[in-house]
């Protein structure tokens, strides 16, 4: 799901908002870092609806919101996050270079190569990529 956000400010200092989920809200310092923590709460707000055995808000259409002054509207997926079920065994095959890149750079990050790739694509969905 694709939920309209709005982010305001400059930059050091943005913060984001989703008309549609009054109390989800999150800061930056640039748009990229802002609209990734919009994804970190929002994904957060879902973890604790389903918890709370509440439905999501479904998201408005990006043609609905109204738009205030200084303010840019974007979207920001929600790419659903079960921490109460069991992890699910991908397997895949890929470029062998790619492969020991991944490798490489999770372990300089310190953190294993699912995480780097659940990462990854979590940032790829909201950056569009």
């Amino acid at each position: 799901m694709r939920y309209p956000a709005l982010i305001d400010g400059e930059m050091g200092a943005y913060g984001i908002v989703f008309p549609d989920i009054e109390g989800v809200a999150a800061m930056g310092e640039t748009l990229d870092e802002v609209i990734l923590n919009g994804a970190a709460v929002l994904q957060d707000y879902a973890i604790e609806a389903e918890r709370d055995g509440l439905e999501l808000v479904l998201p408005s259409a990006l043609e609905d919101v109204e738009v205030p002054a200084g303010c840019i509207l974007t979207s920001v997926v929600l790419v659903p996050s079960t921490p109460d079920k069991p992890s699910v065994r991908l397997n895949i095959s890929m470029d062998a270079g790619i492969a020991d890149y991944i490798a490489s750079e999770s372990k300089r990050r310190g953190i294993s190569r699912r995480t780097y790739l659940e990462r990854l694509v979590r940032h790829t969905a909201q950056v569009g990529v």
